[in-house]
Order: C-alpha cells, then sequence, then structure tokens
C-alpha cells in the first residue's frame, strides 16, 4: 500500500484553507492533518511539524513565511515546504528559496498543478510554477556578470528559467539531451547552485535575467 502523504496548510484566509483541504484531502494518497493561522501558530503545531509537505503563506501576521521556514526546517530538516503564494515577483521567490522552501505556486493554480508539486519535492525535487518561472525570466543579459559561464552555457540557463524542460532546451538549441544536461551540471558547479530554484536565484542577483 502506498505510503500516505501528510499535509499541513499554514495560511491566514481560513476560507482558503477550508477550500484547499477540501480539494487535497483523501485524494491521491494524501491527508491534511494540521492547520495554521499564521506562523508562529505552525511552529507550535506538533502535527504540522511532523508533516511530509507543507504549503506555506508568505505574507502573514506574526512571522512571514521565508522566517517560518527557516525556523521550522532547522527542527524538521525533512519538511518539504512550498510556498503557495497571491505574489510571483521575485523579492517573494527569491526569499522563500534561500529560506529553504523546495516550491513555488501561486494563489491561482490549478488543483493539478498542486499534486503535481506534492508529487515532485516527495520525489526529492523542486517545483516552481510555469507562470512564476515565465515572471521570472525575461531576455539574458550578456555583460560582466555572466563572465562566469560560456555563452551556450548562458543558453541553457535562460531555458532553464524559462521552465523548459530538458529535452525542449535540446530541441531549442540544436543539442542532445545528454549534452544539455552536461551544460547544467557545469553551470550548477560554476555557480554553486544546487539546484533549479537557486540557479533562477543566481541568474536574478547576477542580471542575467531582466524582471
Amino acid at each position: 500500500m502506498e505510503k500516505e502523504i501528510k499535509i499541513a496548510l499554514v495560511d491566514d484566509h481560513a476560507l482558503f484553507r477550508n477550500g484547499l483541504r477540501g480539494l487535497i484531502d483523501g485524494k491521491r494518497n494524501c491527508r491534511v492533518v494540521a492547520e495554521a493561522s499564521d506562523g508562529s501558530e505552525f511552529l507550535k503545531n506538533e502535527e504540522a511539524m511532523a508533516a511530509d509537505v507543507v504549503f506555506m503563506d508568505f505574507a502573514m501576521p506574526t512571522i512571514s513565511g521565508d522566517k517560518a521556514t527557516i525556523a521550522a526546517l532547522e527542527r524538521n530538516p525533512n519538511l518539504r515546504i512550498i510556498c503557495l503564494s497571491m505574489h510571483g515577483e521575485e523579492k517573494y521567490y527569491s526569499l522563500m528559496v534561500e529560506a529553504g522552501a523546495k516550491g513555488f505556486l501561486l494563489k491561482d493554480s490549478s488543483i493539478e498543478e498542486v499534486f503535481t508539486a506534492i508529487e515532485a519535492v516527495m520525489r526529492g525535487e523542486e517545483y516552481i510554477c510555469h507562470e512564476v518561472m515565465q515572471a521570472l525570466s525575461g531576455a539574458m543579459r550578456r555583460n560582466e556578470d555572466a563572465e562566469v559561464l560560456s555563452e551556450r552555457e548562458i543558453d541553457v540557463l535562460l531555458g532553464i528559467c524559462r521552465g523548459l524542460s530538458t529535452q525542449e532546451i535540446a530541441d531549442k538549441l540544436f543539442l542532445s539531451k545528454r549534452t544539455v544536461d552536461t551544460h547544467r551540471a557545469n553551470i550548477l558547479e560554476k555557480t554553486g547552485s544546487k539546484n533549479t530554484a537557486s540557479l533562477v536565484v543566481y541568474a536574478i542577483k547576477h542580471n542575467l535575467v531582466e524582471v
């Protein structure tokens, strides 16, 4: 029997929590085990702190989502936190990724995408919704900040920031999938990034992507 995935919801709007709980609870082997109205309440809730996946709002009273994420991961590094926010701007994304969030969704995301994000983080991956990726990625700049990367690596990084799959990047650049994987590995090493989410943050902070 497939392991039940325990979900915690942290948001200061009760109606939103109730609606999301109704969409998630009991479906695809998921169960909502805890709710909290802000970061402080979440950190005091033992069931929430022991969940597999936490959906965390960013803008909340008492303790913001990024600060609650940092505090929670210090106590339980195995938590998989997905930011679920009204705001897709770079500052919110960067703060949550740097805090340790594994995913970022907008509140108008479909329930299908919510389950896709759950499945991704449970596999040890990160998940950023397509709308946020598109908002974060504009034109790639070729300037002094990009000198650490080759022209082809910048092309691959742009594809990553746009949310393209490895195969889509390969097709667009007329490369093999293996070559794109090699470029991605080199980009991760050169930039000191751990995953796709941190690559996007790197690109933004080093003015490689216009937002």
